[in-house]
């Protein structure tokens, strides 16, 4: 069985039990289409992660509403449906 060492950024270890919901968002212009995983805490601050860069950050703000902004700027678009905490409870 093979392990592996996995350090947490500090970005990632705040979030790591806070987090409220997730998305993921897609460049659907490129094939195979490009993934980023957005991802919101409780108190109302975002991260995007990506996945091809081991869940790298590579942005940050303090609302959802900005992380969205960035988002679209760069031409995502989401992909129906927000994965919430709370269901995974």
């Amino acid at each position: 069985m093979q392990t592996t060492n996995t350090t947490l950024s500090p970005a990632q270890a705040r979030v790591k039990n806070n987090w409220e919901f997730t998305e993921v968002w897609i460049e659907p212009m490129l094939s195979p289409p490009y993934i980023l995983l957005l991802l919101c805490e409780s108190e109302g601050n975002c991260q995007i992660y990506d996945p091809t860069q081991s869940y790298k950050v590579i942005f940050s703000s303090n609302s959802y509403d900005a992380a969205k902004s960035w988002l679209l700027e760069d031409e995502y678009e989401p992909i129906e449906g927000r994965l919430l905490a709370s269901e995974l409870v």
